[in-house]
């Protein structure tokens, strides 16, 4: 069950957020890798910090990182590593507390365990799909399961904080949704599924990539929630555009199917997605 994985992973992720706490308390300067797209030393550092772990500690795996350039390793296939060291960079500049370390495993190709650590709160999601996922606050470790709710206006949807999309409120009027939460990070969203304090996510755009979504896939699938692109299909980690094209959706497995048709229609609508 990848215990000693999880274990590696968790301890990484934990000392990166502390690497992370330490920019964060100063005066700390903002460069910018295209327009909308900043970085700052607390990115860098952490993401450093953990690709030389993650090699020492399993050397013939992958390593592919948001701030490493070469980015060859998920050609490899087998095991590889997905890494975001510093997720919600604009939440971190903001200093709302709304960013993680978010890590994740795919085996040929499979999200498989993930770990998403907020550092600001000291609160840690974990999962190894086929196990169980587990939420650390506090010094208490519970162990998570997504909400039962399959009726889509009953569902809590969360948002993004910094660049909501107005076509979430297409499918929030076509779904019936009148609650929502907003959020930071991706995947302190799906985190907030995963320990039932919402349902559903839609990313309606194509501007994420492979180290958002592999570690926190994982934690989902480990409670018990699905994940895809907003077509409906699996993810499949590694290959040469990192990027994710289709979107995420994020959602409790009692609504899933409900939820699919009306985000795919919209997506095909604007373009995120193809006929099939």
């Amino acid at each position: 069950m990848l215990d000693r994985e999880l274990r590696e992973a968790v301890r990484i992720a934990r000392h990166a957020g502390g690497i992370v706490l330490d920019v964060y308390a100063t005066d700390f300067s903002v460069a910018y890798k295209t327009k909308s797209d900043p970085v700052t030393e607390a990115d860098t550092r952490a993401n450093t910090y953990i690709v030389e772990q993650l090699r020492n500690a399993f050397p013939a795996d992958g390593v592919v990182a948001e701030e490493t350039e070469d980015k060859s390793d998920g050609l490899r296939g087998g095991r590889c590593w997905f890494v975001d060291p510093l997720d919600g960079t604009k939440e971190f500049i903001a200093k709302n507390g709304e960013f993680a370390v978010m890590l994740g495993l795919a085996i040929d190709g499979v999200s498989t365990l993930g770990v998403v650590y907020q550092p600001d709160r000291d609160k840690l999601y974990a999962g190894v799909v086929g196990g169980v996922a587990y939420l650390e606050e506090r010094g208490e470790r519970r162990e998570m399961v997504v909400t039962d709710v399959d009726d889509p206006r009953k569902l809590e949807l969360v948002v993004s904080r910094s660049h909501r999309s107005k076509r979430i409120d297409e499918v929030m009027r076509k779904l019936g949704i009148t609650r929502e939460t907003r959020s930071g990070s991706v995947g302190l969203k799906i985190g907030l599924i995963a320990e039932q304090r919402a349902d559903l996510y839609v990313h309606m755009s194509d501007k994420s990539s492979q180290w958002d979504a592999c570690g926190p896939e994982a934690v989902l699938k480990a409670a018990g929630g699905r994940f895809s692109d907003l077509g409906g299909h699996a993810y499949q980690y590694g290959g040469t555009d990192m990027r994710n094209n289709r979107g995420i959706l994020a959602c409790n497995a009692a609504a899933y199917d409900a939820v699919l048709p009306v985000v795919r229609e919209v997506a095909r609508r604007v373009g995120l997605i193809e006929r099939e």
